[in-house]
């Protein structure tokens, strides 16, 4: 695989789409100000991402820290080239996500039943049925429709999901016409030939529908697993800012795989990422300020691979000492 990657690297587009101002956000304890989330969302706009997941429209009962959508979506300023896609799981949210003109709506479901369970408190086709009626609602709205599917690597009450009930899942959104599908490793279980064979099982069968990996760095795999689903022809990657998100059903994880980790392997090893990494770490600088706490990001604590440092001074001394002598 490394020869497959270090011939296939030099220019090659890989794109990276930003989910922290949803999927990280909406896992703080602390509501971040309305200001706070545009004025972030405008600064990532100018990073050069292909796509940006600003908020979700879900219930705010269900999920209070994201209760300002409509507010974010209308003050954030839109760039020519960027994708700006919301999170609905139901047809209440996909009409609030149209009346603020987006991009594309984002449904999510579990290829787990009992974490589909756990998560949505409904079966794998109570949620079938009601994403169904939302691509009625959006279908020839022009809006795109991408399916995220959880734990197609594995569930934390179930082990191993069987790769046919991944794609049949898959298959039976491809029916209704949608865009786009994210394959999720929700809970960090996945491995590099896992995703490398999963990857090349869903390019062949599903040729023309755009394919998105989401990982979590729960076990320290994320950057390997995104390595291994590039092998697999994979050009298109969620990532959370300073690693922020996670999942409830992961007990001690950490994050989603994190952007600017992600980016700065990706550029070492000459990919094109279309991200201007200095302006992105300028915004994970801004996070442990707005979520109160320390993020997980590896970059931001010890800068890029060639950010260089002072010699001590005692070498200094030394030498000066030595000349003296």
């Amino acid at each position: 695989m490394a020869q497959q990657l270090n011939g296939a690297a030099r220019g090659k587009r890989i794109y990276i789409q930003e989910v922290a101002t949803r999927d990280g956000f909406q896992n703080e304890s602390a509501f971040i100000e309305t200001d706070d989330k545009v004025a972030l969302i405008d600064h990532l706009s100018d990073c050069g991402f292909a796509k940006i997941e600003a908020t979700s429209f879900t219930s705010p009962r269900a999920i209070p820290a994201l209760r300002d959508a409509e507010a974010v979506m209308h003050r954030i300023r839109r760039k020519a080239g960027v994708v700006y896609t919301v999170l609905v799981p139901n047809v209440r949210g996909a009409e609030r996500a149209l009346s603020c003109n987006v991009d594309e709506v984002n449904l999510v479901m579990s290829t787990s039943e009992n974490h589909n369970r756990a998560n949505l408190r409904m079966s794998r086709e109570q949620s079938f049925a009601q994403l169904k009626d939302v691509v009625a609602a959006v279908r020839g709205t022009g809006v795109a429709i991408n399916v995220s599917l959880s734990t197609v690597f594995g569930c934390p009450m179930e082990g191993d999901i069987d790769e046919a009930e991944v794609l049949r899942w898959m298959a039976r959104f491809a029916e209704m016409g949608v865009n786009g599908f994210t394959l999720c490793d929700t809970t960090g279980m996945a491995y590099p030939s896992q995703v490398e064979q999963l990857c090349g099982h869903a390019r062949h069968v599903f040729p023309h529908i755009e394919l998105t990996l989401h990982f979590h760095n729960t076990r320290g795999m994320a950057l390997a697993n995104a390595l291994a689903a590039i092998a697999a022809g994979i050009d298109r990657f969620d990532s959370s800012l300073g690693g922020l998100g996670g999942c409830p059903y992961a007990p001690g994880a950490t994050g989603n795989v994190c952007t600017e980790d992600l980016v700065h392997m990706l550029e070492l090893m000459g990919y094109d990422t279309g991200i201007d990494l200095p302006a992105l770490l300028q915004a994970a600088g801004r996070l442990p300020r707005l979520v109160g706490h320390d993020v997980p990001s590896q970059v931001l604590k010890a800068g890029r691979r060639l950010d260089l440092h002072a010699r001590p001074a005692y070498l200094d001394e030394a030498e000066r000492s030595k000349e003296l002598a």
